[in-house]
């Protein structure tokens, strides 16, 4: 079967490999789930694996197949398999477990193992392939009437598990009732974010490079969020004038960004730090003032990566709301399909050059 896949460590090559398809037998005890691929969204992760930023490929490959972003349907259950059927849309988790407590204990993106597994990203290969194997564990059922924007359960999983956890990090507080937030990025992680923050009725900005009119500033203002361009005002005396903020949720992808963001905080506030920064960049930084603000204002900054599949569940609460909150608003998302496989070149030049696409991702069979 046809695969998208890179070379881990060579820059731009990214190529058509082949696999062959895989069997519910390779899980043990009967409890192999076979997926046919529907669509895989991809993003900056993906980009950056395919510039050689980071990624590794399985044991006993040269390559890995990427694309960490899957919506598919099961197509054959093991024996030994109860909570699906062949028909079931699902998604599926990103992590799988390594040799930690949390890994054992079912949190398994919360590992303290320095090696990590990842499909699509670090030593597992990913969802940009005609099938996959599975065990039920990493499998979350998506329902039909959700099928339309599946491929969005990942990112949205992000999101939920960003707020989530800073609300359970805010439960030292006591009575902690968040009033605004601030969203730095308006690709499809800071949009979802939003999306997650206005369902709860909190006062959102969105901050983005690009200057309105624009359909990500279209995209946060159909749901009441405030879209303010950092090209047209200075990100920090647009802070000052909607701040400070309560939560801020930064997905910008750039540290100058993240480290400003620490700048914004309301007292008892807290950041959430999503970004993966691959690069080698620096940047001089008010360390002191930074500090003292930090301990004098009881705040709180913390990183977050992939999500379990409780994430995935509240995701596909939190997109039935919205499907009745913002009818309409989730499929605009997806701007950019690409069809088949076999065109993965097309898939990479728009995912590194149109600005203006707000989701990338590849049709590799017809929506049933």
């Amino acid at each position: 079967m046809k695969a998208i896949a890179v070379v881990p460590g060579k820059p731009n090559s990214v190529h058509l490999a082949e696999l062959e398809k895989p069997s519910i037998d390779e899980v043990p005890n009967g409890r192999g789930v076979l997926i046919e691929v529907i669509e895989v969204g991809v993003d900056g992760t993906d980009k950056e694996i395919n510039a050689a930023e980071y990624g590794n490929a399985p044991p006993g490959y040269d390559f890995l197949v990427i694309g960490h972003e899957s919506f598919g349907r099961v197509v054959e259950v093991g024996p030994n398999v109860t909570e699906l059927r062949p028909g079931d849309f699902v998604s599926a988790t990103v992590r799988r477990p390594g040799n930690s407590l949390y890994d054992r204990i079912g949190h398994y993106d919360m590992t303290t193992d320095d090696v990590y597994y990842e499909r699509g990203i670090n030593l597992r290969h990913g969802f940009l392939t005609e099938f996959y194997v599975d065990e039920p564990e990493y499998i979350v059922k998506v329902p039909a009437s959700l099928k339309s924007i599946g491929v969005l359960m990942e990112p949205m999983s992000v999101a939920q598990k960003g707020i989530l956890q800073a609300y359970e990090i805010q439960r030292r507080l006591r009575l902690w009732h968040p009033r605004r937030a601030a969203i730095t990025g308006a690709g499809p992680l800071g949009q979802l974010a939003a999306l997650v923050l206005r369902l709860k009725g909190i006062d959102v900005t969105v901050f983005a490079r690009t200057p309105p009119p624009n359909a990500k500033c279209d995209l946060a203002e159909a749901i009441g969020a405030r879209y303010v361009s950092t090209a047209q005002h200075d990100f920090l005396e647009a802070a000052r004038e909607f701040g400070p903020f309560d939560i801020l949720f930064e997905a910008t992808g750039s540290s100058r960004i993240a480290f400003d963001s620490m700048r914004t905080l309301a007292k008892n506030g807290v950041l959430v730090l999503t970004s993966i920064t691959g690069g080698q960049g620096q940047l001089e930084i008010s360390a002191d003032d930074i500090n003292l603000d930090f301990v004098l204002g009881n705040k709180v900054m913390f990183g977050t990566v992939n999500a379990h599949r409780e994430y995935f569940e509240l995701g596909a609460k939190d997109f039935a709301h919205a499907e009745s909150e913002y009818p309409g608003w989730l499929n605009s998302f997806l701007t950019n399909p690409i069809d088949g496989l076999e065109n993965y070149a097309d898939m990479m030049q728009q995912l590194t050059e149109d600005k203006r696409a707000l989701k990338v991702y590849v049709r590799v069979r017809s929506m049933p």
